[in-house]
């Protein structure tokens, strides 16, 4: 029933065609506004194209949040984003703490490991993250964050094919500024965020940032003592802008990161399965049984880009971007979320990435584009054990573990081109097309041990077989056009058909079992081909059709945005991991990786954003009520998936990590308020966010997350003409118990299927929280 009436009531929320939070762009500087036009919805810049333009006029689906409205909402880091953004699903993966998640429109990747790739591109000021590690970024001292939709290969490259999300900090001031921020809320939530600009001369300007991000657990681990779900991170910003000449700019700016927050385990949803021991599901879903502390879990990243542009007259500008980028974590994973030694898992990630990209772009009178280069250098490695302690103990084998260790290598290079060109004052077309080679190195070394843990984490196991040794390479090629028509009848209006593709890269499954591997052509023997083939799977690909309108009316008082899509999604990557006897006792013994380009999937759907000023000196002779609203329908289904016995189970298979119904919706109400004989002006954000029924994976299971809705508010109050304003945020304030991610080791009659304890765990979203702010703004 409930079900039912969230769907009817942003249906409602749809055809009220009220509006998103796509720009409001007034800073909150405590004064009331001067006039009635100011509080209009003005023109919203983004970078979708790689250049500078209205929102309106760009012919795809973009979402733009600046930095003001995030913190009215009470954004705190990235995955947060998905809230208030259409068919958009970011969440911190399962068993970390800053690895993401992420999907649009139904394509993504939730598998960290190396050798995966992601289906959404996260950039930083333009630079890509080529690894999911530590891309749950902490948003403050931000501008904007852009949520692109649907294919972006032509100007985003390689591993956009659902979309891109893109992450823009602030540019530094030609004039001393000085901002802070303190923060204390349930459970001794503390944070400390400031920044800093300072002009050097007319020419040569420095900055940076720091923020401190403390937090108690939501829960307990009740074996070791330790906080669950706490947080403890620092982050710290530098950058500096030098204007060489009046023509040429140049910008450096480097970030670091480290996250020491406890591991976070996950909460068990069965019963022991494996006799003596019992150890009943606990109450809090926040509290954990985990075992597993062989290592600690931490996470540090780093990196540093420079930036040159170059403007060679009126029309020409050229824009070059070189970074470098690393970061390393390690994780205790505990599979069953027990004290036993049973599908314990410890881990070590470490990337490291240098891309350099270069652009030329043009401005005409009726012709405007961008052709480039893209060059990306980057390495990933991921070892982690398997202790199934449990298991070797019947087999008289203490501590049996099962290593993976897989290295996987990326050189990728591409020259792209997009151009828009106004055939006329009101209709414009726009062509563009990139072509990619993309060049994949692996190393997969899998062994069994016993005695424990490997020397990799602190253990003195001792192998005693190994089922993969595998080194091999593959150069992929790819060419991803894109074509647009835009039919713009008045300034305010804008109808557009899009036609775009994307790819995403292949690989080598980074936990294949090279032993396992077939005699494909029956010889008699297998060859090192076949080896190759077996580990091998292929880039996939989407074709994408959109068409849209977006419009500012009733003199600017609505912004909206709608559009509809159809995406023919082939050859997709699904990565899975099945346990595996190795030694035929009838138990398994280790998982190993098994992931094929299984089939195609259809997926279309509609999306709406808009904002409307609903109101003005309503009370008084300076107030507002605005409303924002998003709404997205999709609906995803595989046409063709074969099974690893070579059966088509598309029935029985759902795309992961899609919610049919995705929507937002917002009312913001600002006014002059006194409080303790201050003239100020008080502005109050209420929020509802709904996702329906999430399929964690293809097949449906217990960790599955029926709908939900989260009821958000946030206060903040600014004397006028003062420096200081006060924030009070609550979030999710009726406390639902949602689940995110988790792990599934049992077969359909509810036995295990790896260990002996059996595995079926989940990982929650945050509980309902208070936060009070205070800030400081020179």
């Amino acid at each position: 029933m409930a079900a039912h009436f969230n769907k009817l009531l942003f249906a409602a929320m749809a055809a009220s065609a009220l509006t998103p939070l796509t720009a409001y762009a007034q800073e909150d500087t405590g004064a009331a506004p001067e006039a009635t036009e100011e509080r209009r919805f003005g023109a919203v810049v983004v970078t979708a194209q790689r250049r500078e333009e209205n929102l309106l006029d760009v012919p795809l689906s973009v979402s733009a949040f600046n930095g003001d409205l995030l913190a009215d909402l009470g954004v705190s880091t990235l995955d947060e984003v998905a809230k208030i953004s259409p068919n958009v699903t970011l969440e911190v993966s399962r068993g970390t703490n800053n690895t993401l998640s992420a999907f649009i429109r139904g394509v993504g990747q939730q598998d960290p490991v190396a050798g995966f790739e992601s289906g959404v591109g996260i950039y930083v000021d333009d630079v890509y993250l080529n690894r999911p590690q530590g891309a749950v970024l902490e948003v403050y001292d931000i501008d904007r964050i852009e949520v692109l939709r649907g294919p972006q290969g032509t100007l985003y490259g390689r591993n956009t094919i659902g979309g891109a999300v893109k992450y823009v900090t602030k540019g530094l001031s030609e004039d001393p500024t000085f901002k802070a921020r303190g923060a204390y809320g349930s459970y001794n939530q503390a944070d400390i965020v400031a920044s800093a600009s300072l002009p050097i001369s007319e020419t040569f300007r420095v900055g940076g940032g720091l923020a401190f991000f403390t937090r108690d657990g939501f829960g307990e681990n009740i074996i070791t003592g330790e906080e669950n779900y706490n947080k403890d991170v620092a982050a710290y910003r530098l950058s500096a802008e030098w204007d060489v000449t009046p023509d040429f700019q140049l910008r450096l700016a480097g970030d670091y990161l480290s996250d020491e927050s406890n591991a976070r385990q996950g909460h068990r949803l069965i019963p022991d399965l494996f006799p003596p021991s019992t150890y009943p599901v606990l109450q809090d879903v926040y509290d954990t049984r985990a075992g597993l502390d062989v290592v600690e879990q931490n996470a540090e990243g780093k990196g540093v880009s420079l930036v040159g542009e170059y403007t060679l007259n009126d029309s020409f500008t050229i824009k070059n971007i070189v970074a470098y980028r690393e970061d390393s974590s390690t994780t205790p994973i505990d599979f069953d979320s027990l004290p036993e030694a049973d599908v314990d898992v410890p881990a070590i990630y470490e990337n490291d990435q240098f891309s350099e990209e270069f652009q030329v772009l043009y401005s005409g009178d009726r012709l405007n584009g961008i052709v480039g280069a893209y060059y990306l250098d980057a390495n990933a490695s991921t070892v982690f054990d398997v202790l199934l302690g449990t298991t070797g103990t019947l087999l008289n084998l203490p501590g049996l573990n099962a290593q993976t260790y897989g290295e996987v290598g990326t050189k990728t290079w591409s020259i792209f081109g997009d151009f828009t060109y106004d055939l006329t004052d009101q209709v414009s077309v726009t062509v563009g097309g990139r072509y990619t080679e993309d060049e994949r190195s692996s190393y997969v070394l899998r062994r069994t041990f016993i005695g424990g843990f490997s020397d990799f984490f602190g253990g003195s196991g001792v192998p005693i077989a190994t089922t993969s040794n595998f080194r091999g390479s593959e150069t992929f090629d790819d060419f991803s056009p894109r074509a647009s028509l835009t039919y713009k009848p008045v300034d305010e209006h804008t109808l557009y058909v899009t036609y775009s593709q994307g790819f995403k890269g292949g690989s080598f499954d980074p936990r294949g079992l090279s032993t396992a591997a077939p005699d494909f052509d029956q010889s008699g023997t297998v060859t090192a081909d076949e080896v190759k083939s077996f580990m091998l799977f292929e880039p996939e690909e989407v074709d994408s059709y959109e068409i849209g309108w977006k419009s500012n009316l009733f003199d600017s008082r609505l912004q909206s945005s709608l559009a509809a899509f159809y995406m023919d999604y082939k050859d997709v990557q699904i990565p899975g991991s099945v346990g595996v006897d190795t030694n035929n006792d009838g138990v398994a013994d280790t998982f190993a990786g098994v992931t094929t380009n299984a089939g195609a999937a259809t997926i279309w759907g509609l999306e709406y954003e808009g904002n409307a000023l609903l109101g003005e000196e309503m009370f008084n002779d300076s107030d507002t009520l605005t409303g924002g609203l998003s709404v997205g329908y999709i609906n995803a289904k595989y046409d063709e998936f074969i099974n690893n016995v070579g059966v088509d189970v598309a029935k029985q298979r759902k795309v992961q990590n899609t919610p049919e119904l995705t929507g937002s919706l917002r009312l913001t109400y600002d006014t002059p308020f006194d409080l303790m004989l201050k003239e100020g002006r008080l502005k109050i954000n209420a929020m509802r966010s709904y996702r329906s029924k999430t399929y964690q994976f293809e097949i449906p299971s217990a960790l599955d997350q029926p709908g939900y809705a989260l009821v958000d508010l946030g206060l903040r109050w600014q004397e006028n003409d003062s420096p200081w304003g006060f924030t009070l945020t609550a979030k999710n304030l009726t406390d639902e118990q949602y689940k995110v991610s988790g792990y599934n080791f049992l077969n359909a009659a509810g036995g295990s299927t790896l260990g002996l304890e059996g595995v079926l765990t989940a990982f929650y979203g945050d509980p309902r929280t208070f936060t009070f702010g205070i800030d400081y703004n020179f």
